[in-house]
């Protein structure tokens, strides 16, 4: 019976925190409004780089040309379509389809007003999209002036989506020319634009007669079963002009994700702002830990003069600090599932929890409170027994 007693540990870690409930939920409340904080940052920007690049993962293609001067999926410059002609000369090319690119007004058919939207052409008989139930999709734009709309566009753009389900005939106008949507699809919107629709080539230069129809802005290429991406690059790029740039299509994803990440100040001011919340939890743990260690010196003197050492008063703390990251941690992520949720109803961005935002945020809370820990332990540390008593 004594041996069992003496195997116990007091949970003096949980008493300290416990004895004065409200603030240890004042403590919680400021611990989960920061990890609100970091998840809504690091969301949107997750969400970011995803949105700018729905429609890249799409392509059916192995390889893309693009043009060097081109910044952005919003800035995209023309090459010569005889580009593409010269890679299909290439043996460990199998196909390429051009796609035209750019950005249009579209007039919304109940408002009258005009938006910018995120148009692509191309040959409906090309092997455009992974996806074949898009690929199936695309057979109706071999009519001309015809267009598929993109259903997850902004709702400025109309009520195109809901008119279309309810079986109506959706006509309204881009650049002043007549068009008709014959067919809805999900692509999503992005931060550079609000809205996507499809066409054929022949439809998109009738729409953008100041383009020339001898030069595209992408170029995609298909190579056959076998054949080393990387290598056909370096070939590709040794034997075409430099006019054009070769991309693998991960490159080509990656160009885009760096436009945001580098080109604009979006991702940075994301990243600050999850930064600033990890101060701001820092400041609030730190307060909380530094005022019950400074509310309690006489016990931790008492416990000291008893026998117990410096360290095992340390861990006290570091403990403290543990039981509030993990109890802090817990109303974060529930309520950050709900924001990431509201957000992509009224947004339509693809911002959502996954494992890897899960577990940052988590070690974020973790170090922020064992940081703050550490630095309550100096009031500890630097106490004076005599003054104490």
């Amino acid at each position: 019976m004594k041996t069992l007693w003496q195997g116990r540990r007091i949970p003096l870690s949980w008493l300290l925190l416990s004895r004065q409930p409200v603030r240890l939920l004042v403590a919680l409340a400021g611990i989960s409004f920061a990890g609100i904080l970091m998840f809504m940052q690091l969301g949107f920007r997750d969400g970011l780089f995803d949105a700018s690049v729905t429609v890249h993962r799409l392509f059916d293609a192995d390889l893309v040309l693009i043009s060097p001067r081109s910044a952005s999926s919003v800035d995209m410059a023309g090459f010569p379509r005889r580009r593409l002609v010269q890679a299909l000369a290439d043996p460990a090319v199998e196909g390429v389809s051009p796609v035209h690119w750019g950005l249009m007004l579209w007039r919304n058919p109940e408002t009258r007003r005009t938006r910018a939207i995120l148009s692509l052409g191309f040959n409906p008989d090309d092997p455009f999209f992974v996806d074949s139930s898009l690929s199936e999709k695309t057979e109706v734009l071999k009519q001309k002036g015809r267009i598929l709309f993109d259903q997850l566009s902004r709702p400025e753009f109309g009520p195109i989506a809901d008119w279309y389900r309810e079986g109506r005939t959706v006509e309204t106008e881009i650049a002043g020319n007549r068009i008709r949507v014959e067919g809805l699809v999900s692509l999503g919107t992005s931060f550079g634009a609000d809205g996507n629709l499809l066409t054929s080539t022949e439809t998109f230069l009738d729409l953008s007669p100041q383009k020339s129809r001898g030069a595209i802005e992408v170029g995609l290429i298909r190579l056959r079963p076998g054949a080393d991406p990387e290598t056909v690059v370096q070939r590709l790029d040794s034997r075409l002009p430099n006019d054009v740039k070769v991309l693998t299509k991960r490159g080509f994803i990656d160009f885009e994700k760096n436009y945001w990440k580098s080109g604009t100040s979006i991702g940075f001011i994301f990243t600050l702002g999850a930064a600033m919340g990890f101060v701001v939890g820092c400041v609030i743990v730190y307060q909380v830990l530094y005022t019950d260690v400074s509310d309690h010196l006489p016990e931790y003197a008492t416990l000291m003069a008893m026998g117990y050492r410096l360290s095992h008063l340390l861990g006290v703390v570091v403990r403290e600090g543990f039981y509030l990251a993990v109890m802090g941690y817990i109303p974060a992520y529930i309520a950050g599932q709900g924001l990431y949720w509201f957000v992509r109803d009224a947004t339509k961005l693809p911002v959502g929890m996954d494992l890897t935002k899960a577990i940052t945020v988590g070690g974020m809370i973790l170090v922020m409170c064992m940081l703050s820990s550490l630095l309550a332990m100096r009031r500890l540390v630097d106490a004076d027994p005599a003054e104490i008593f």
